[in-house]
């Protein structure tokens, strides 16, 4: 069995494989920058974001409501906040 957690967002569009821990370091009180930052360096993760589409990872984003157009124009920002959500998520669930 995989030891990690299957992602994906509420379409399905996206889906990310992330291990727990890893989540629980991208999301946590406080400021996530620096540590949503070395997780983009980890070489599983890394390979996941970059076969994103910049279309999708936008389109996936716009549907929260929490970023301008100018905001979601950056993709590297953009892959930033979407392992942000996902850590979110994976924490929120395993913590349940």
């Amino acid at each position: 069995m995989n030891a990690n957690t299957d992602w994906s967002d509420s379409h399905g569009f996206i889906e990310l494989d992330i291990d727990p821990k890893d989540a629980s370091t991208g999301y946590h009180m406080g400021q996530c920058d620096d540590d949503i930052a070395a997780l983009r360096r980890k070489p599983y993760i890394a390979e996941q974001l970059s076969a994103l589409s910049e279309d999708v990872v936008a389109d996936v984003l716009r549907e929260y409501g929490a970023w301008s157009a100018e905001d979601l124009a950056s993709h590297d920002d953009n892959l930033s906040r979407l392992l942000w959500i996902a850590c979110g998520d994976i924490a929120d669930e395993v913590n349940q």
